[in-house]
């Protein structure tokens, strides 16, 4: 079944936690699955923060192929919820856009501070092969993941840009944060917890963008 590519991206910015599978090094050819935070970076792949000390950490030196779990949530109604089985190779940030990746992984998870302050943190990112999406009963597909989004990524430059025109908005309401921005939509935190505003259709220039975060923070007002 052909499934909406969009709705496996906008899941892939509405739960902050995923359950990563490697191959277990010391165990071999079993899977090693490990509960784990994650922020989706501009591409909406899932950033991890991993100590080089953890046991995941070394089997992805060993073996970076892996499953990425994302889930609508993962108490007792997680059947009737939407999911999606990630599969690809995680590979870790070089130290040129290491900082870029701090400041958005940090928007998501600000306690990950204390992690980054131990000095043995670095961050992996997934590319994504294939994935399997459940968007509940009788909606199921694979996608390839080169179509789970076939826009041009938002620049790093035009995001901050537009984070500090949504910072500085005259009616963004206090306890209105924004901890990532891309073309179909803005991940928010309201009061602390975290939501996603989907844009009514993608946005291809800073100038639509700017009139959907509008629109966003309008509606948020109450």
């Amino acid at each position: 079944m052909k499934v909406p590519a969009r709705d496996a991206l906008h899941l892939l910015h509405q739960a902050p936690v995923g359950i990563l599978a490697t191959h277990a090094r010391k165990l071999d050819g079993f899977p090693y699955p490990t509960a784990m935070p994650f922020a989706p970076d501009a591409r909406h792949r899932p950033l991890i923060l991993v100590s080089r000390l953890a046991e995941h950490t070394r089997n992805l030196q060993d073996d970076p192929r892996a499953g990425f779990l994302v889930a609508q949530t993962l108490d007792s109604a997680v059947l009737d919820g939407a999911r999606a089985t990630l599969l690809g190779a995680f590979i870790p940030v070089d130290a040129e856009h290491a900082e870029a990746v701090a400041r958005r992984y940090l928007r998501y998870h600000p306690g990950a501070q204390r992690y980054l302050a131990l000095g043995d943190f670095g961050f992996w990112a997934l590319r994504i092969e294939r994935l399997r999406y459940i968007g509940g009963f009788g909606l199921a597909g694979w996608l390839e993941g080169a179509d789970l989004d076939p826009l041009d990524a938002l620049p790093a430059e035009e995001e901050a840009a537009l984070i500090g025109f949504f910072e500085t908005h005259r009616a963004r309401r206090p306890g209105l944060e924004v901890a990532g921005i891309d073309r179909y939509g803005a991940d928010l935190k309201v009061d602390g917890k975290p939501t996603r505003f989907v844009f009514e259709a993608p946005q291809r220039d800073v100038q639509s963008l700017r009139a959907a975060l509008t629109d966003g923070i309008e509606r948020h007002r109450v």
